[in-house]
């Protein structure tokens, strides 16, 4: 009898070490991956078949209100939000795809039902614009059938709690790193998208979250050292440049 009960203890410590493991978010992608670049339909799809639980991409809308991805704020000298689409797509990536359009980067993922998508818009200047991204955002995403696998998270505060709100049974989740696991539940976030210096900085963060019902995430984490560290205090979600080697550390 002491022996099946001891049995099942390991049993169930093993499953809980299982489940404790951060799931692990390609960031722009699985873009490492052979034929590939950053915010590409081809990191997308890498992303998917290695197996990841989330893809990471970043959103701007044009001047001419479209919605495309790109992470940098700025195009050739000027404000992506100021440029026409006609301006930006001249541009390649590395891969040599053209800059992706947000309608058919979902479409792609369309095709990777278990795969999460995190989408990120970067914060506007024009906060008119911004606002209209969310909405524009929010509707594109709902209209595809993507809205119960698409978290939305961003460094301006005003655009997450856009999504809030238009988005009520959406995840959401702030970039900044100021607010803290109190302030991100009285504003209605899901949890905290903070660098991972942060979390080392306050060792006590994700507890903290966890206490009030919330999730961390951690970006951009691509040492082993911080990954294992991160695991041992129950971090949820692990953004990182290098999904194969944290998905390989956490079945170990």
């Amino acid at each position: 009898m002491k022996q099946i009960f001891l049995s099942a203890i390991l049993i169930l410590s093993a499953l809980w070490g299982a489940s404790a493991q951060p799931k692990v978010i390609a960031h722009r992608g699985y873009w490492r991956a052979e034929g590939a670049a950053q915010n590409s339909v081809a990191s997308l799809r890498a992303a998917g078949e290695l197996g990841c639980w989330g893809s990471e991409f970043d959103v701007w809308l044009t001047a001419d209100d479209h919605l495309v991805l790109y992470h940098d704020d700025e195009f050739e000298g000027r404000r992506v939000e100021e440029l026409s689409l006609a301006e930006l797509q001249h541009h390649t990536l590395e891969n040599g795809e053209p800059l992706p359009l947000l309608e058919d980067f979902l479409r792609v993922a369309q095709e990777y039902p278990e795969l999460h998508l995190v989408f990120e818009l970067k914060p506007h200047n024009n906060k008119t614009q911004e606002r209209k991204a969310v909405q524009a955002s929010v509707a594109m995403v709902e209209a595809l059938g993507l809205a119960d696998r698409t978290d939305y998270i961003s460094f301006s505060k005003e655009a997450c709690l856009g999504f809030i709100a238009a988005a009520p049974e959406a995840k959401v989740y702030y970039l900044n790193g100021e607010l803290s696991a109190s302030e991100l539940q009285e504003l209605g976030f899901a949890g905290a998208d903070y660098n991972h210096f942060l979390y080392r900085f306050q060792p006590r963060l994700i507890k903290r979250l966890h206490a009030l019902g919330l999730e961390s995430n951690a970006w951009t984490v691509n040492k082993r050292g911080t990954m294992k560290w991160l695991a041992a205090h129950a971090l949820d979600y692990l953004t990182t440049d290098y999904p194969e080697v944290a998905m390989t550390l956490y079945s170990e």
